[in-house]
């Protein structure tokens, strides 16, 4: 029987391998140094996003713009929370909450690589006065999904942008 399961299983690594699969790599920059500006300091979205450009292997962020090749810009990095559903004794039933990231990607010498563009995402959720803290955990843990997927979506923007 441990015959047939290593059989099945070397069967299965060959039809992975063979169907072009490959696990999910980090975008390739072509943008050597870059700097992050308007970014909160030590946000955990500002640490993901260089965690992210650092993983990609082939640009490294710095500090000053004249080493900067490129300049990715924040221009409004926010959050909001806005009651979607009320009952009729005014008691709250769920939630919208929203990550809204605007940016520009740049020369030092002002040329734009990307011009303003905003990423919106939305997330509804349920509430129960009961749950309070399970719910405030659900919250908290959109949040980071959210902004996982912003950091996403901005490497993926990073990675079209020609060498400049």
């Amino acid at each position: 029987m441990p015959d047939r399961r290593h059989a099945l299983l070397t069967i299965a690594a060959a039809a992975l391998a063979g169907c072009g699969f490959r696990l999910r790599r980090p975008p390739t920059l072509n943008i050597a140094t870059l700097q992050l500006v308007g970014f909160p300091a030590r946000s955990p979205f500002t640490e993901e996003l260089r965690r992210a450009i650092e993983a990609s292997g082939s640009t490294r962020v710095v500090a000053s713009a004249g080493q900067a090749q490129a300049v990715l810009e924040a221009l409004e990095d926010s959050r909001d929370k806005t009651v979607a559903a009320q009952t009729s004794a005014g008691q709250v039933r769920e939630f919208t909450l929203r990550t809204r990231l605007r940016f520009r990607l740049r020369t030092p010498g002002e040329r734009v690589l990307i011009p303003d563009t905003e990423l919106l995402l939305s997330r509804d959720m349920s509430y129960n006065e009961t749950d309070a803290l399970a719910k405030a955990e659900e919250e908290a843990m959109l949040y980071r999904a959210m902004q996982s997927d912003i950091v996403d979506q901005v490497m993926r923007r990073l990675a079209a942008v020609p060498a400049p």
